[in-house]
């Protein structure tokens, strides 16, 4: 009795260690905007975004105006949006591709296409301007199903919209089907401000070692996206 307790203390106390080290690393401000960095800062925005063909901006950005929601709302990717209706209105492109579906379990709401096309109308951007593509639910379906609109409109280049998190995936996916596209990353987690800001005293470097929910929340977005990256990739998408 006395050897089998023994081993369930030792596999408690590891599980214990290994809850306190992922929660001490994960936490940790250095670590969860470093990790986040190594994906975000893969294609920074050009100094001088060049014109194309349309604007495709990616899905995973809204929630349905289901009850008690009074409309349709963003969440934190909904900079995607703010930032295609910038582009739109800088004429950079004529025209924009809103690519995003519904998975089945998630309800018998309207298309994501549906929900982004309307809050870019309300943004000022014409619906005549406004392609949808209402059917993908992930981000190769994104890429496929894009690409039969580009070829039926007879569309070379796009500006790809997507989270910075998330452009490295897509762009990979994108130009593996032959699609010229030009990265238009936003929704940074990570900017210089903030790394400056975690070296700025000794209190501020004596903070950011303790864990928060917040980094450790910014850690696991990361890893998420990474084990897409390796999933795609497995499955020959990238």
């Amino acid at each position: 009795m006395l050897l089998l307790w023994g081993k369930k203390t030792r596999g408690a106390a590891i599980a214990i260690a290994l809850a306190l080290i992922i929660l001490l690393v994960g936490g940790n401000s250095w670590a969860a905007r470093s990790f986040a960095r190594s994906l975000e800062w893969q294609h920074l925005p050009l100094n001088t975004v060049p014109t194309a063909d349309a604007i495709v901006v990616l899905g995973g950005v809204t929630r349905t105006s289901t009850p008690p929601r009074p409309t349709v709302e963003v969440t934190e990717g909904g900079d995607r949006l703010l930032y295609a209706a910038y582009l739109y209105q800088q004429s950079k492109a004529p025209v924009i591709i809103l690519s995003g579906g519904r998975i089945e379990w998630y309800g018998n709401d309207s298309a994501e296409a549906t929900d982004m096309s309307a809050l870019l109308k309300n943004m000022g951007v014409p619906e005549s301007a406004i392609v949808q593509e209402p059917n993908s639910r992930n981000t190769y379906e994104n890429a496929v199903n894009v690409r039969q609109i580009l070829t039926q409109r007879g569309i070379r280049q796009i500006l790809l919209v997507t989270s910075a998190m998330h452009m490295p995936r897509s762009l990979s996916i994108f130009k593996r089907l032959g699609i010229a596209a030009i990265p238009a990353p936003t929704d940074f987690q990570v900017s210089t401000q903030e790394f400056q800001e975690l070296a700025s005293s000794p209190e501020a470097k004596l903070l950011s070692l303790l864990p928060d929910a917040s980094s450790l929340f910014l850690f696991t977005q990361t890893l998420k996206e990474y084990i897409g990256i390796v999933i795609y990739w497995l499955r020959g998408w990238l």
